[in-house]
């Protein structure tokens, strides 16, 4: 019996232990699962923040190739521009060769003919020696006739040796006013040759400057025609003048102080100019070779930074904004130029504010090439 309680107590005292051992293992467990969801929820903000941060690369990604995108265009269009310009400068080149070329022809017709005349002067000279030698040799014959008519007059008995001599005389005499009359024929001859070639170069003359005249004056027409419907679209404006065949803006309108950028303001006004500019572009014949002409001015304080060292690339980068806006508005570039100044052609010499405003200005002049 009381082996049976004592075994029983001992088989009994096995489960606090258990129950011990089993509760730590469930502590455990449950410690390893609470490390496991604090892991699960680290890791997830981990993989949200990755998420976040990737989605961002992605905009800038998109946003750094919009942005090449956008210069690649620009490059495009400047290469376009570019293309243009050369294309401009060849056809330019070409019509300067050409009028080169027909210039060296009328110069050679024009040295060709003045070697003509050079020649028929010569000629001349040595026909009028040779009449002058004549007439004195015939005059010397006729002195010498007289005398020897007079010794004979007195005479009253002719010998035949004498009688010879005078019949001598008489045909060496008229041989000669025969040769005489030759040579002033020959004379009148060349100086009508010469007279028609002056008249002919004096013609050719007239006929050039007549020429001339009419395609000033009909470019003229055309001038005061622009120049007229540049003062309606613009209005009567105090900054903007037309001085002789010159049409003379103030850079302020234009572009910011020591900028070649137009400002937002200039822009309506190059529309206005350009508008006028098609218009007038269909009426003036194909014969005019004209060409509008963009003069950039400045003042002569000096400007020097990175992009413009002097007066002299401001000016020109002036103008040749001005010339790149008309072209992208459809004006031909064969019939644009761009000119800079820089300030060596001011119009008011003083040094206030007011002279400097004056001088520093875009002068644009409709002109043949």
């Amino acid at each position: 019996m009381s082996s049976r309680v004592s075994r029983r107590r001992r088989n009994l005292d096995y489960w606090p232990g258990f129950v011990d051992a089993l509760s730590a293992l469930l502590m455990v467990l449950v410690f390893l699962l609470l490390v496991f969801t604090i892991g699960q929820f680290a890791l997830s903000d981990a993989l949200s923040g990755r998420d976040k941060a990737l989605a961002q690369l992605t905009t800038e990604l998109a946003e750094l190739a919009r942005v090449l995108s956008l210069e690649r265009e620009a490059k495009l269009q400047a290469e376009t521009e570019s293309s243009e310009l050369s294309a401009s400068l060849t056809s330019s080149r070409s019509e300067r060769d050409q009028l080169s070329l027909n210039l060296g022809t009328t110069q050679e017709e024009l040295d060709t003919n003045q070697l003509e005349l050079a020649k028929i002067s010569a000629d001349l000279r040595a026909l009028n020696e040779l009449k002058q030698q004549l007439e004195s040799e015939i005059a010397s014959r006729l002195a010498q006739l007289e005398d020897k008519e007079t010794a004979l007059s007195g005479e009253k008995e002719i010998s035949a040796k004498t009688q010879a001599q005078v019949e001598l005389l008489n045909r060496q005499l008229l041989a000669l006013r025969k040769q005489l009359a030759d040579l002033s024929s020959a004379l009148d001859l060349a100086n009508a040759h010469s007279a028609d070639k002056d008249v002919e170069i004096a013609d050719l003359g007239k006929e050039l400057n007549r020429a001339l005249a009419n395609k000033v004056n009909e470019l003229q027409r055309y001038r005061s025609d622009f120049f007229g419907r540049l003062r309606e679209v613009l209005g009567d404006r105090d900054d903007i003048q037309i001085v002789g065949d010159r049409f003379i803006v103030s850079s302020e309108l234009l572009f910011a102080s020591a900028s070649d950028e137009l400002s937002l303001a200039a822009r309506p006004q190059l529309d206005k100019l350009a508008q006028s500019l098609r218009q007038l572009t269909a009426e003036i014949p194909a014969e005019i070779d004209w060409v509008l002409r963009i003069d950039g001015h400045t003042d002569r304080r000096p400007i020097r930074t990175a992009r413009f060292p002097s007066n002299w690339e401001l000016s020109s980068a002036r103008a040749i904004a001005i010339v790149k806006y008309l072209v992208a508005a459809g004006i031909p570039a064969k019939r644009l130029a761009a000119n800079g100044f820089a300030q060596f052609r001011p119009l008011n010499t003083g040094s206030s504010e007011a002279a400097f405003a004056t001088n520093r200005r875009i002068e644009i002049q409709l002109t043949n090439r």
